[in-house]
């Protein structure tokens, strides 16, 4: 629809920003990401063996990518360490640590510098495997880790997601 200069421009909606005012993303901490595809396509893994056998996730080439990508984030940003994920079918789960005592680029990436260029690099790498079109969603859940019990309880959310795949509210059809 085009506009000319004498009509009045729409308003659009307004996004809603997710993140906590005043907090700054690049401080020292840990902090448990969520990255959904696109549409929630199903593209870098699948469950196998739910029930008797343990769960467990098996990548697709989008999924050894997206594995690759995570593993390079501590070098390109030494502040930065993943320490823990899963690549499951439709999304990604990860604790990234951000720490002050790591020599690196000044100032500190921010959690969403860091997010932001893993989505960037890993679109970038699968479209040369394939052409997929969008491969992630627009934003991504962060949520800061209040110490060690919180910790502890998402560590244990990221082991046991393959194994509750079904029960997922992330869950879609393969």
């Amino acid at each position: 629809m085009m506009i000319s200069a004498g009509q009045p421009k729409q308003e659009l909606p307004k996004r809603k920003h997710p993140r906590l005012d005043g907090y700054d993303y690049g401080a020292d901490g840990a902090y448990f990401v969520t990255i959904c595809t696109h549409d929630r396509r199903c593209l870098f893994s699948r469950i196998v063996g739910r029930g008797l056998a343990p769960a467990e996730v098996q990548y697709t080439p989008y999924g050894e990518i997206a594995r690759e990508q995570l593993k390079l984030l501590g070098e390109r940003y030494p502040s930065v360490k993943v320490d823990r994920y899963v690549i499951m079918p439709n999304h990604i789960h990860a604790i990234l640590r951000i720490t002050a005592d790591a020599a690196g680029a000044s100032p500190r990436p921010t959690l969403m510098d860091v997010v932001c260029a893993y989505k960037s690099l890993t679109t970038g790498a699968c479209k040369a495997v394939r052409p997929i079109g969008k491969l992630f969603q627009t934003s991504f859940y962060e949520h800061i880790i209040r110490g060690q019990e919180d910790y502890d309880e998402i560590a244990a959310y990221i082991d046991r997601n393959p194994a509750c795949w079904l029960e997922d509210t992330l869950y879609t059809k393969e």
